[in-house]
């Protein structure tokens, strides 16, 4: 690895500033900090609050994840940055931190896709991504289902995503609907330790033969489980029973439709990533019909799967190791951005997607 430049991270997309230091594809250092706390009275992240933060955090957290991996800044040989999708403010804040960086060291940068990093997040644990593999993406925002093949270089290919709300928006909305904290992932998974799993029969959306085999739709689960609530107002709600049965129904779904697309297509592994693949029965589930179908499955050790700087150099590292163009000098954000490829280098009003150029021989 002596001959491979060390890069450094960076993301802010949400409420987390991260900063992370890889090379080579081993992590040598990050650092988060989260201003979840700030947002947890309002029920939710507030955009101008998320980027206030990130302004305090960026130059702390940077500097924490250089000391810990026991380098300096001239040692930094290429940054990447998370330049969309996410939260505008956000996103603004960690590139323009990114851009002062690159440039005051004379280094390339890379703006990268906030999903593609969840993917190579598990790269840093289990080493290289199968050609190809299944992901299954399950956060706050997103819940995907993709087929990978070469992450730095070859376009993602979706086979499903969700209709309306992600896995965890339901997670957080239900949550609040129980009585439960921000944010509502963590908070349903330890309520659900002590409830019956199967005291609620919550509807399993899409999951009929005629539906979309790999789609996903949580709206009407979100729904069910308010409506299962309001019928025991006056009453004491049994919030562990309802907690246990929407993660039941929740992991059900995500699994078995991620299972039967590994099969489907002749894959082998499937690589579980985003902030609810934290969630243990949705790590336990998958373990288990990954084993009874014979496939092998890979899940990032709980601190690689919530929002992280490491997760960006990971994907960052890639892109150098692949002989990706770097971004150019105009490169802006984009708040929006569908999942394409890896490198998202979007410039000016339009913020266009581009894929990696890779010279020949490579």
């Amino acid at each position: 690895m002596g001959g491979m430049p060390v890069v450094l991270g960076i993301e802010s997309s949400c409420d987390e500033t991260g900063a992370g230091v890889v090379r080579g594809g081993r992590l040598l250092g990050q650092a988060v900090a989260s201003s979840m706390d700030e947002h947890a009275r309002f029920g939710g992240v507030v955009p101008e609050v998320a980027a206030r933060a990130h302004v305090h955090a960026f130059q702390p957290v940077v500097r924490r994840a250089l000391d810990e991996a026991g380098l300096r800044m001239a040692d930094v040989g290429a940054v990447a940055v998370t330049t969309g999708p996410g939260l505008s403010g956000a996103l603004q804040v960690g590139l323009a931190g990114a851009k002062g960086l690159a440039y005051a060291l004379g280094v390339p940068l890379y703006g990268v896709h906030h999903l593609a990093g969840h993917v190579a997040a598990d790269t840093l644990e289990h080493g290289a991504l199968p050609d190809p593999c299944v992901v299954l993406i399950v956060s706050g925002g997103h819940t995907s289902l993709l087929l990978v093949r070469d992450l730095a270089r070859d376009r993602i290919v979706h086979l499903g995503d969700t209709l309306d709300d992600a896995a965890g928006e339901c997670f957080d909305k239900v949550a609040r609907v129980f009585g439960l904290p921000y944010p509502g992932g963590p908070a349903i998974d330890r309520a659900a330790r002590v409830g019956d799993p199967r005291a609620v029969l919550f509807p399993r959306p899409l999951s009929g033969p005629r539906d979309d085999p790999y789609g996903f739709s949580f709206s009407g689960l979100k729904t069910a489980a308010a409506r299962w609530a309001e019928r025991h107002r006056g009453q004491v709600l049994p919030v562990a029973d309802g907690a246990a049965s929407l993660q039941e129904a929740i992991a059900d779904v995500l699994t078995r439709k991620a299972v039967a697309a590994c099969t489907a297509h002749g894959v082998g592994t499937l690589v579980v990533v985003g902030g609810v693949a934290a969630n243990s029965r949705v790590r336990a589930l998958a373990e288990e019909r990954c084993a009874a179908a014979g496939l092998t499955l890979r899940v990032p050790p709980l601190g690689l799967c919530t929002d992280n700087g490491a997760m960006i150099a990971a994907i960052g590292d890639l892109l150098v190791r692949a002989g990706a163009e770097p971004a150019p000098l105009d490169v802006s954000i984009d708040p929006s951005a569908p999942l394409e490829y890896a490198a998202l280098h979007p410039v000016g009003r339009g913020a266009g997607r581009v894929p990696v150029t890779v010279p020949e021989g490579l």
